[in-house]
């Protein structure tokens, strides 16, 4: 039965709409590969498992009289990210990963050593300056000048001496420091050396009156480094109080702590009242002491104290190893998906590697893009995800190939077959896709950790799919359904009788 098939007009079948398609496609690549050099977006960001660097977990506990909150995370967030940014390390990244109060702080710091980032971000930076009552060696058992007579300082009550006399300076756990002082009541501490140890009155002046605090050296060589602090007008007026109070007294107690998450950094005798709103904090500091100590005092104390937790190094050399063996991964994924492309479906095979190599420009843009708008960073997970999405990408052209090859076998013309195939197999792509989607968007929001870098990645190139099988896959397809080689049947083309197990008819049946 003979059928009368309509001439072809300009359309979807038609050649002037696909190539149309591809070339606003590829003009779009260029203007964004130009965006990209322009803003500099030249490399892609590489997280610390590929290009080395340390990791430090922190997870956030209630100092005395607070509570975890959604808002202190946030707060205390904000404050790690400008004490790690004031390094001068560019790329270094802080976020909270988790929901609501049970989230954890992970700070990431290329090419940097552990141990100054977990000192520099791990301290609350809760600054007191108390006046000094009563001050003795580190394992002292009274605060009593003589202990015949065991008359304690004015201000010292037998509750404070007894805790005084508790205190083992000597031992270093009391030396790590700690935010759980209040400043309304007296306490008893060590220095930092753990050389001596007093008892304090109530602060007077607390950190959140400093308005500045920068590194400075004295130019005699008598202190060596410093940190200046300027006091804003409440913290000049109650310094300059603090100070007066104390001049006209007597050894020990002319003299002002100051206090740093509970430990003693410096005790200096005051002569006489300081009331121009500045003050210097001594103590033996390098260059690099007093500059991380400048930095966590003038962006403020931590809302909350922390728990530290885990601390990755990773070496240069381990993480160009694990990026040179995720990419030698993904190329043997690709290659084998591209092998198998040409050997099952031949010419049709050129498809999927001209769709693959646009879907891998597109991608390679957005990490380049990503990296510099919104940080983005490629783990060695997200490699992962993106070689799982070279599967998603092939599960899209093996749902139309042969939805297209079997409207052929039905006796349609390629050309038509190209429409009625793609009109059949472009829901089976869509969802499929999605359900990809909802799962990386599902994985990103409630896992923590590399899962999340997977997830975004994963969910990234499967965006990129749809977008690829679009505005490039289809309209090539169609391009190539009015080439002879191709819609007459070809050996090779891949719709040949012995590729099909049939002879291409005519449009109908």
């Amino acid at each position: 039965m003979s059928s009368i098939t309509p001439k072809a007009t300009k359309g979807p079948a038609g050649s002037s709409r696909p190539a149309r398609t591809i070339s606003i496609l590829l003009v779009t690549l260029i203007a964004f590969t130009a965006l990209a050099f322009i803003q500099g977006a030249t490399k892609v960001r590489l997280g610390l498992d590929l290009r080395g660097g340390t990791s430090v977990t922190l997870t956030p506990r209630a100092s005395e009289g607070g509570k975890v909150t959604t808002e202190a995370i946030d707060q205390a967030v904000s404050i790690i990210r400008q004490r790690v940014n004031s390094l001068g390390v560019a790329e270094s990244e802080v976020a909270a990963q988790g929901s609501g109060t049970n989230r954890q702080i992970v700070i990431s710091v290329p090419g940097q050593t552990g141990q100054r980032i977990v000192q520099l971000v791990g301290q609350t930076a809760e600054l007191r300056f108390r006046q000094v009552l009563a001050e003795g060696a580190p394992n002292a058992t009274s605060a009593a000048a003589d202990t015949k007579t065991a008359t304690l300082p004015a201000g010292v009550t037998p509750d404070l001496n007894a805790k005084y006399a508790a205190l083992d300076c000597t031992n270093k756990t009391n030396l790590q420091g700690g935010s759980t002082e209040s400043p309304d009541a007296s306490v008893v501490s060590c220095n930092r050396t753990g050389t001596t140890k007093y008892i304090l009155a109530p602060a007077q002046v607390i950190g959140n009156m400093i308005s500045k605090a920068s590194a400075a050296i004295d130019q005699q060589g008598a202190s060596g480094w410093y940190v200046l602090l300027s006091f804003n007008g409440e913290g000049t007026s109650k310094f300059g109080a603090l100070t007066q109070s104390v001049t006209k007294l007597s050894a020990p107690q002319n003299q002002v702590a100051i206090v740093l998450d509970g430990l003693v950094v410096s005790a200096p005798r005051i002569n006489e009242a300081i009331t121009g709103g500045s003050a210097q904090i001594t103590g033996n500091f390098t260059q690099t002491d007093s500059s991380d100590l400048a930095n966590v005092l003038k962006y403020g104390a931590l809302p909350l104290a922390f728990n530290q937790g885990e601390v990755l190094q990773v070496s240069p050399t381990l993480g160009s190893d694990q990026l040179h063996a995720g990419l030698l991964a993904g190329a043997l994924g690709l290659a084998l998906v591209l092998l198998y492309s040409l050997l099952y479906y031949k010419g049709l095979g050129l498809v999927t590697v001209g769709s693959l190599l646009v879907a891998g420009a597109i991608t390679f843009l957005s990490f380049l893009l990503l990296g510099k708008w919104i940080g983005f960073t490629l783990t060695l997970a997200g490699i992962a995800g993106a070689i799982v999405s070279v599967g998603i990408t092939a599960d899209s052209f093996i749902v139309y190939f042969e939805r297209l090859r079997d409207e052929v076998r039905e006796g349609r013309t390629l050309r038509s077959a190209v429409e009625s195939g793609w009109t059949r197999a472009r829901h089976t792509i869509i969802v499929a896709d999605s359900v990809s989607l909802i799962a990386a968007i599902l994985l990103y929001f409630f896992a923590v950790g590399s899962v999340r870098g997977f997830a975004f990645t994963l969910g990234l190139t499967t965006f990129v799919d749809l977008i690829v099988v679009f505005v490039f896959t289809k309209p090539f397809v169609t391009l190539l359904a009015q080439v002879p080689f191709f819609s007459n049947g070809a050996k090779l083309s891949g719709f040949s009788a012995k590729s099909l197990g049939t002879v291409i008819g005519t449009e109908g049946k």
